[in-house]
């Protein structure tokens, strides 16, 4: 028998609170900015194979903010690592740019990098930026590679590359398909980023042929979880589900509400949490009763420490989550003009189905924009972390 866990004492409660403005901001970053569609209709530019490619890199820089120079700082230093991990045949010219979080300022470098001889955009980092830059150099026929993991900018000459809600929430139900669930709860913090989360596990759900027997919500707050709690047990009960899909974060306020979940008497073994996030940001959310059986998605573990003891040892400091997005995007284009093909920064080329090797596993891009990266399912028992499917090394025919 599980031993329920108390309610969280004074200063944890105090802790998680702290931490929710910080987990908002950097949501909000990848993946939550309010944006309109990509401006579309071309297919990029054509290369010369003996020439270096031109590559303007976008970073956030330049806002007076020490964080964000230390994110734009971050991700440059990870394209020059690509870069240097490149073929020795493969020559990239990179130009940087420090756009800020300004949309028009970064159109404007994104326009002025093309007129100097930029053959394709990596970055910038905000969505409405990104989806700013693409307009201004679609008449161009310039492709641009987005840090975002916003798809309601992606398509026509945008493409995201990070790691979408989406692509996270088809691997899961997949997985948790193939051991019998059918039957999910969604629950969701009553914000953008938990309302795009929501929307993409519906999403899968119903595309994999299974049902969605309920949505609930709470207010993006201590409280709002206490105050909520027991109606959401009550509506997992009644409904029967056999997982609970949430969208919160362990930096935010999923700690609080798998205790306060546990506390109303639901059983992990009989509906288990499922995560949109990744969990293992914190260790110690292994050891809450309420987080046992679950189960969420990580990338490929080697590759990801590879990446990260590579970026140590080379700059003597970590990376900064989001600094693998740069590596994929030099990486990406890199293996593409080994083939000597004039065509290698064109959305055909881009779009090809064996995909690329990323800093922390393989990753392919769509032709709507949006991307496929291979995922590991982690469960969590015993209050440990276990990799129970590791993430593929490539893409099968079917696309998995």
């Amino acid at each position: 028998m599980l031993t329920r866990l108390p309610s969280l004492p004074a200063l944890a409660r105090q802790r998680i609170s702290k931490r929710i403005c910080a987990l908002m901001t950097m949501t909000f970053l990848a993946a939550c900015d309010v944006a309109v569609t990509g401006a579309g209709g071309n297919s990029g530019q054509q290369i010369d194979p003996s020439a270096p490619i031109n590559v303007a890199l976008l970073v956030p820089g330049g806002t007076g903010s020490a964080d964000f120079d230390a994110i734009a700082a971050s991700l440059e230093n990870s394209a020059r690592l690509a870069i240097a991990d490149l073929d020795d045949q493969v020559q990239i010219n990179l130009r940087v740019y420090n756009t800020g979080r300004d949309p028009g300022r970064a159109a404007q470098l994104a326009a002025g990098a093309v007129a100097e001889g930029a053959q394709i955009i990596l970055g910038p980092l905000d969505a409405t930026s990104a989806n700013a830059v693409g307009a201004a150099v679609a008449p161009a026929n310039v492709n641009v590679l987005a840090y975002s993991n916003n798809t309601a900018i992606a398509g026509g000459n945008v493409f995201v590359l990070g790691n979408t809600f989406s692509n996270v929430s088809d691997r899961l139900v997949e997985y948790a398909t193939r051991q019998g669930v059918t039957r999910y709860m969604i629950v969701h913090q009553d914000d953008l980023p938990g309302a795009v989360g929501r929307d993409a596990i519906a999403t899968s759900v119903r595309a994999a042929g299974n049902t969605v027997v309920g949505v609930e919500s709470y207010t993006f707050s201590q409280q709002g979880i206490f105050d909520r709690a027991p109606a959401i047990a009550n509506a997992v009960n009644a409904n029967n589900a056999q997982a609970i899909f949430v969208t919160d974060n362990v930096r935010g306020g999923l700690s609080i509400l798998a205790t306060s979940l546990n506390d109303q008497g639901l059983s992990p073994n009989r509906s288990p949490l499922i995560g949109l996030t990744r969990w293992d940001a914190s260790p110690q959310f292994a050891d809450l009763p309420g987080a046992q059986n679950g189960i969420f998605a990580l990338p490929n573990a080697g590759r990801e420490a590879a990446f990260r003891n590579r970026y140590e040892s080379t700059y003597s400091s970590r990376p900064h989550a989001l600094a693998s997005i740069a590596y994929d995007g030099i990486a990406a284009i890199g293996a593409l003009a080994a083939t000597g093909d004039r065509n290698a920064l064109t959305t055909s080329s881009l779009t090809r189905s064996a995909g690329f090797a990323g800093a922390t596993g393989v990753f392919r891009l769509r032709s709507d924009g949006t991307n496929q990266r291979a995922l590991a399912i982690a469960r969590i028992a015993n209050n440990q972390i276990t990799i129970v499917e590791p993430a593929p090394n490539s893409f099968g025919r079917g696309g998995s």
